[in-house]
């Protein structure tokens, strides 16, 4: 079975990044490393607001918001199919009722 990295942007609209693994165990480290990186652009943001936000309660609340933006959105790992699409089969209709004689 194969596997594909999801984003929950926000932690609800999952988004596809088309990244698809033969083993579950490289589909969860895949979302380790991209967890990883939102944590780290975070701490970088987080560096430049501390110096270049002059006012406390600003700072606070772009933190706030950046930390939203940032860390609300998680990976998961899902079954990916091979693309084949099945048809059901149709069903043969059944023959028309005769019309009753008036």
């Amino acid at each position: 079975m194969k596997w594909m990295l999801v984003v929950l942007v926000g932690g609800v609209t999952p988004v596809n990044t088309d990244l698809v693994f033969d083993k579950f165990a490289d589909c969860l480290s895949a979302e380790e490393q991209m967890r990883k990186h939102y944590a780290d652009a975070f701490d970088a943001w987080d560096k430049w607001a501390a110096m270049n936000i002059e006012r406390r309660r600003d700072y606070s609340k772009a933190r706030d918001a950046q930390a939203k933006r940032l860390l609300g959105n998680v990976g998961t790992c899902v079954p990916h199919g091979d693309g084949t699409v099945v048809k059901p089969e149709a069903s043969p209709s059944p023959p028309p009722s005769p019309k009753p004689s008036p």
